[in-house]
């Protein structure tokens, strides 16, 4: 008879936070401190891209007008498409959220199989899904002001101001997701350095 495993399950963290937070950073530390890592965005983009397997269904939806020369889907024009009218934005999301949904479930199943400790779902839409919460343990926002987001991802991107200014109108409000959070990680006007030392606190918290 085998001897019951004294491992504990893996923690299952969430982290969330609108664009232009940080909340990507603070993923890739997390993981460098031991966690796996699932990024949703990653998957999503593995899907759209040429011969991905929700190409054939955006197609079909939207015609050729969306795929790309290279055979992916445009992303430009679809962000363009889907921020002026809320009916294609759901039909997109209609078709590419189950196919990330299983990815993201065979990844963490994969992870917790691998050993993980931490396994964290790095979910920008995480506020605005009631599935999410429920199957996770904890979640971590990162958190700043709407002026630093606009002006991080301006300087990122090079997108103006009111193309920023509408993404994040179609995100969940700041309120919103720090409501959900069982952790906040205020990222406005720290260095680079201040927010590594807090997400060590963080991953040390949970055992990394």
């Amino acid at each position: 008879m085998n001897a019951p495993s004294s491992r504990r399950p893996a923690l299952r963290l969430g982290l969330t936070g609108g664009i232009g937070s940080g909340k990507t950073t603070v993923g890739q530390w997390l993981e460098g401190f031991g966690a796996a890592l699932i990024d949703a965005d990653q998957m999503a983009r593995a899907a759209t891209a040429a011969g991905g397997i929700a190409i054939p269904a955006i197609r079909a939806a939207f015609g050729d007008g969306l795929i790309g020369a290279d055979g992916a889907m445009d992303r430009a024009r679809m962000r363009e498409l889907a921020f002026r009218d809320a009916g294609a934005r759901q039909r997109l999301e209609a078709i590419v959220h189950p196919v990330v949904g299983q990815a993201i479930h065979t990844a963490a199943e994969q992870a917790v199989a691998a050993g993980a400790r931490v396994v964290v779902f790095d979910i920008p839409l995480l506020a605005e899904s009631p599935r999410w919460p429920p199957v996770l343990d904890r979640i971590l926002v990162v958190d700043c002001s709407e002026a630093t987001q606009v002006a991080r991802v301006q300087a990122r991107n090079g997108l103006a101001r009111e193309v920023v200014e509408s993404i994040i109108a179609s995100q969940a409000p700041r309120a919103v997701r720090r409501s959900i959070a069982d952790l906040v990680l205020h990222n406005d006007g720290i260095p680079l350095e201040t927010l590594r030392t807090e997400v060590r606190r963080i991953a040390d918290g949970f055992g990394l």
